[in-house]
């Protein structure tokens, strides 16, 4: 069975493989996180949600909070997953722990100026100060 994490690393690598920068688990203004961030070589934003399971997703009705944080928007899910429940304007990956390949490409909406600003400092600080921690574990939380 392959998990959420499983997901997390295939798409992580079709995104470093696709030229994009993946950030798992980044918080939004709103207080939300969204599975993965990756910023394209452009400064294009990808925000990708994981399913891992039919219930996962039937009970999930904050994904479509993550539309305007997003330049695209996939969904990923295992081999297997149902695939008649995801919406069909919306991307999709089918990923596991070695790898992902995109099945259905994400519509594009580019994000205003500000936003895009706005995220891409959020985004690289959270990794800034994620990479500070892993060398400085005793380092508080910056950012929620």
């Amino acid at each position: 069975m392959t998990t959420a994490d499983d997901i997390a690393r295939g798409v992580s690598r079709l995104m470093v493989d696709r030229g994009y920068a993946p950030l798992g688990e980044v918080s939004l203004k709103t207080g939300r996180r969204v599975d993965i961030m990756a910023i394209g070589p452009k400064g294009e934003i990808c925000v990708v949600e994981i399913k891992s399971s039919r219930e996962d997703f039937m009970t999930d009705r904050k994904w479509h909070e993550y539309l305007e944080y997003a330049d695209t928007f996939y969904f990923a899910v295992a081999a297997g997953f149902p695939l008649e429940l995801l919406p069909d304007d919306e991307g999709l990956i089918i990923a596991d722990g070695y790898h992902g390949e995109i099945v259905r490409a994400s519509a594009e909406h580019p994000l205003p100026a500000a936003r895009r600003k706005a995220l891409l400092l959020r985004f690289a600080r959270t990794a800034a100060h994620r990479a500070r921690r892993y060398e400085d574990p005793g380092l508080p939380a910056l950012l929620p």
